[in-house]
């Protein structure tokens, strides 16, 4: 894939409308993840923080470094200490800042800066503040001190030029008396590109699908990064990448979430892209693999809609054809194990984006919540498969990830 020109930092932060389904349904104001949502709320508000200016940033970076000097120093009963302390609060800080605003230098990731460094400045006093409050000897304060100050660096740096390039193979077999004596299928799903800009995350993909050379690729919705719906550059490199995604008995799309795959993103996008068969409330045999039918949903995160389209789409499907289902979310997961469909695959979750040891996803915006974040999941005759996706949400969301790598998943289906 051929390198491209330095991007700019600046990204447009205009509010997309809703399309016309949701807006006479109100689902925006009823289904998680949508429009009125908390987490979208939060993303609203992001927005607004990314727009607070670098000597704003200093100020704000200063006061708590002051907080952090007069805390210690009272406690302590030692200015020096103070100084000390919080010369080091102010050195970790600013590391914080350098990393965050060289992202988009090194075309890594393209979100504002301020948002994510107005949250880590007060997290990072924080865990240098209480320990010093605590009835404990000094050695023990300034070891918790140290210690969790460079975990939260750690973090910080993995999280955001680290974790979001660790880019997954997982292979899976799934077996079906409804394939015997078909060859193998190799399927490769694709979910959430979320595009900002062409990174060498993408051009990963494309060199996995040279390298492996699957049968079949379906792509389940969120072409571009929210942050980026207007912006020409991003659409131009999202045609670019579909351009570069091809197999022998196709590629399947999609649409996601409404308010990323909007009606003009996709007459702008999909077009452009012709050799990938757009699906929208349908059913569609695969070419030259006869015992396979692709049923292909809209999504509106609105089960009572999107169920009376799922019934139609699949009501004159023969009982003796295995069914793969593409819908972005994992929503319909009751619907489709009452129907038996044979294997669903969807994104949307991205696996929770940054999770918490043994706690798992602390958002997933789905209508389940966390019953369905992440990896396969078995109801009946049904296996679901969410995957963790591949790029990143957009507005003032932070670009990171953390215990969730992004995910490209591989599946062999055969006979039993």
């Amino acid at each position: 894939m051929t390198s491209m020109a330095e991007p700019s930092v600046e990204a447009p932060t205009l509010e997309k409308p809703l399309d016309a389904e949701s807006e006479l349904t109100g689902t925006h104001n009823r289904i998680p993840g949508v429009a009125a949502a908390r987490f979208h709320q939060v993303l609203m508000l992001s927005v607004k923080l990314s727009h607070v200016n670098g000597v704003l940033l200093a100020i704000y970076i200063e006061f708590f470094t002051l907080l952090v000097l007069f805390t210690w120093a009272l406690s302590m009963d030692s200015l020096d200490i103070g100084f000390a302390v919080s010369i080091a609060f102010l050195t970790l800080s600013v590391i914080d800042w350098v990393a965050l605003s060289q992202l988009s230098r090194r075309r890594r990731s393209f979100g504002p800066v301020a948002p994510t460094l107005l949250a880590l400045v007060p997290l990072r006093a924080l865990i240098t503040i209480v320990p010093v409050l605590l009835p404990l000897s000094p050695l023990w304060v300034a070891t918790l001190v140290e210690i969790s100050n460079f975990a939260l660096t750690g973090y910080v740096l993995d999280s955001l030029w680290g974790e979001p390039f660790r880019l997954t193979l997982t292979r899976l077999t799934l077996k079906s008396p409804k394939l015997k004596g078909a060859p193998p299928l190799r399927v490769m799903h694709l979910s959430d590109f979320h595009i900002e800009r062409l990174t060498r995350r993408e051009e990963k993909i494309v060199k996995w699908i040279n390298d492996l050379r699957p049968d079949l690729i379906v792509y389940t919705g969120d072409l571009l990064n929210y942050s980026y719906l207007d912006d020409e550059r991003a659409r131009a490199d999202c045609v670019r990448l579909l351009a570069q995604i091809r197999a022998p008995l196709g590629v399947y799309a999609v649409p996601g979430t409404p308010l990323i795959d909007t009606p003009e993103v996709q007459a702008v996008i999909y077009p452009q892209a012709p050799h990938i068969r757009f699906l929208k409330n349908e059913t569609i045999e695969v070419e030259g693999y006869p015992q396979v039918q692709i049923i292909g949903l809209t999504c509106t995160h609105d089960p009572l809609l999107d169920a009376p389209k799922f019934d139609r789409a699949c009501a004159d499907v023969p009982p003796e054809k295995f069914t793969l289902l593409l819908y972005h979310s994992p929503d319909l997961m009751p619907e489709a194990s009452r129907a038996e469909i044979d294997l669903y695959l969807c994104g949307h979750t991205h696996g929770g984006q940054i999770r918490l040891p043994i706690w798992g996803a602390v958002v997933t915006s789905s209508k389940y919540g966390k019953r369905y974040e992440m990896g396969r999941y078995q109801e009946g005759k049904t296996t679901l498969y969410v995957s963790r996706g591949i790029g990143l949400e957009g507005k003032g969301a932070p670009r990171m990830r953390f215990l969730c790598p992004p995910e490209v998943e591989l599946f062999e289906l055969r006979g039993e």
